[in-house]
């Protein structure tokens, strides 16, 4: 029976797998943590208040890149190339949404805009990581080789995500809500499809690595296109609403230390 524990739990059981999942996981936490950290360089002075949220949200992602890293050398592993059509953060990059690297290399600030992009596409994306995370932390939050990894990048997901929602919900009554509903749904909507591509390249190299039978890949594909269509109808609105958190200044403070994995 295919079920998300057991699927997992065949990754991390074969090294192989196991290295490309953390190699995949680390270089998507490495750019989010290089992205933020030049958001929070650049941001406008009219906007000040939000760098030292947005350098510590570059730091959790910094630390998460290392997590997995140490995952690998406790097993004696070496980080693998990661494939292209596996690349998540680079897809969204190549596909507009957020802010471009070529804009985030130059010395130069940016707008009040560009925060108002920045905020309202790392809301989408944080949903998408917060939920891989609870859903990790279900069924492995108590894995002797990574459920304190797990447990502490859950953590720092759902930190991000309360972070986003406080300060979109402040941005939009000080007059950018119109801006910021219309760069949720844009980037909702595009980061389905590039998630939904992403699943189905990662679960083939790692069918291949792992030799599934064609019907049990077949299966997998199927699934990941029917939660496409599930969030395609109507699925993606969990990525835009925005609420107040229960947790204020979630990001607030420095950023928690790795913990030995």
């Amino acid at each position: 029976m295919l079920s998300a524990r057991s699927l997992f739990q065949e990754i991390v059981d074969n090294d192989d797998s196991y290295r490309l999942f953390c190699s995949i996981a680390a270089s998507g936490e490495a750019q989010g943590g290089w992205e933020n950290a030049r958001i929070a360089a650049l941001v406008p002075e009219s906007m000040r208040e939000l760098a030292p949220k947005i350098a510590r949200h570059g730091a959790d992602e910094d630390k998460h890149g290392r997590i997995f890293n140490a995952l690998l050398r406790k097993r004696h592993l070496e980080p693998v190339p990661v494939p292209p059509e596996t690349d998540y953060t680079g897809l969204l990059e190549r596909r507009g949404i957020g802010l471009a690297h070529d804009k985030l290399r130059r010395d130069e600030p940016l707008s009040e805009e560009d925060i108002v992009v920045y905020l309202s596409h790392s809301r989408v994306t944080e949903q998408r990581a917060a939920d891989q995370m609870e859903m990790l932390v279900r069924h492995f939050g108590d894995h002797p080789e990574v459920g304190k990894a797990i447990r502490q990048i859950s953590a720092d997901e759902d930190n991000h995500l309360a972070y986003c929602h406080e300060e979109l919900l402040r941005l939009a009554a000080a007059g950018h809500g119109r801006t910021i509903q219309r760069v949720l749904r844009e980037s909702a909507l595009a980061e389905i499809r590039i998630y939904r591509d992403v699943s189905l390249a990662t679960m083939a190299h790692l069918g291949r690595l792992l030799a599934w039978p064609r019907a049990k890949s077949a299966a997998l594909a199927a699934g990941i296109h029917a939660m496409y269509a599930y969030e395609r109808l109507g699925g993606w609105h969990r990525m835009v609403s925005l609420t107040m958190p229960g947790r204020r200044g979630a990001l607030d403070g420095p950023p928690t230390p790795a913990p030995a994995v």
